[in-house]
């Protein structure tokens, strides 16, 4: 961790008294390529922003897996075993999983999300919907590991993880978390996981740079956030939203460009940024499919079979837990 050495000294007692948020905006603003982790995009209104993101015509992830899902469920399906304990690792929405459930004679589901709240209340909706299902949500970090509830344990299980939500990590954390995903799950059990793939730069292009600045907003609002939670003082409109590929990495690069040279204070912090200087906020990997079936057999799963949709933008794939 590149801390000023300056602040370093002064300010190890405060960080130890202070929240991961204040603490991973220090440090990631301390850093010589400014960061900031993308999962805090997710306030009642950075959530809403992207809740409209998955509806914008350039924006084809969300539409294109469901669609998957929707044409393959049977075959999907097939290919699960019986009365099994689904496990989805993030559980948000419930889109994805009703297709499923639909499809799926599931013997139990486990949500697993760090909002327990948010959890609860969907967890309560499906029971309605679906009043043969045992629902046993999970309050837990799904990046750490964690406990499944007893009551699934002697259950063959399934976990899925839809959304490609897998292409916000890091090669390494993307292998660290299924070789967790293994452990929780344990031998026997297979893997339900949504993974976007490369493709046409123009098409990455404007999916993250949509016409309505849609995209902006939700970048931006990081900012806003820091701004009301943290009482920083950040001119939102001296930063711009940049999304670019980076080719040579597979990835879309999201970043917040300084429109000017500027000074940013948080909690008694100062933090310079030269006119054109970024943060980095997110990441989105984009994988061939061997590139994705090596990693998932570094990771302890073995490839059994996978779905596209016509025009190859996106892919669902079923793993089994390597014995």
């Amino acid at each position: 961790m590149n801390v000023h050495a300056a602040a370093l000294a002064k300010t190890h007692r405060f960080e130890q008294q202070t929240s991961p948020f204040v603490r991973d905006v220090i440090d990631g603003l301390s850093q010589p390529q400014k960061s900031l982790p993308p999962k805090y995009f997710y306030d009642a209104e950075g959530s809403e922003l992207f809740d409209q993101i998955t509806r914008l015509p350039e924006y084809y992830p969300t539409r294109t897996e469901l669609g998957i899902l929707r044409q393959r469920g049977a075959e999907i399906a097939a290919s699960l075993p019986a009365d099994a304990a689904l496990i989805e690792f993030g559980a948000g929405s419930t889109t994805k999983v009703r297709l499923l459930l639909n499809e799926c004679e599931f013997g139990a589901y486990v949500p697993v999300d760090i909002s327990g709240d948010y959890l609860n209340a969907q967890a309560r909706a499906l029971r309605q919907d679906f009043p043969r299902l045992d629902v046993y949500p999970v309050t837990a970090d799904f990046t750490a590991p964690f406990a499944l509830p007893e009551a699934v344990e002697a259950m063959p299980k399934v976990g899925f993880f839809p959304g490609s939500t897998l292409g916000n990590f890091e090669p390494d954390e993307a292998g660290a978390f299924l070789r967790s995903a293994r452990a929780i799950l344990q031998d026997g059990a297979e893997m339900l996981i949504g993974i976007d793939l490369e493709k046409d730069e123009r098409r990455l292009h404007a999916a993250y740079n949509d016409e309505a600045g849609v995209t902006a907003k939700f970048n931006l609002n990081l900012l806003i956030r820091i701004n009301r939670e943290l009482g920083a003082n950040f001119d939102v409109s001296a930063f711009t939203h940049r999304a670019i590929y980076n080719r040579e990495l597979h990835r879309i690069e999201m970043h917040l460009v300084s429109r000017a040279a500027q000074t940013v204070r948080i909690l008694g912090r100062s933090f310079a940024f030269r006119a054109g200087e970024t943060i980095h906020s997110e990441n989105s990997y984009k994988y061939s499919l061997d590139r994705f079936a090596a990693l998932a057999r570094s990771a302890g799963w073995t490839p059994r079979k996978s779905w596209l949709d016509a025009e190859k933008l996106f892919s669902v794939h079923v793993l089994e837990a390597s014995r």
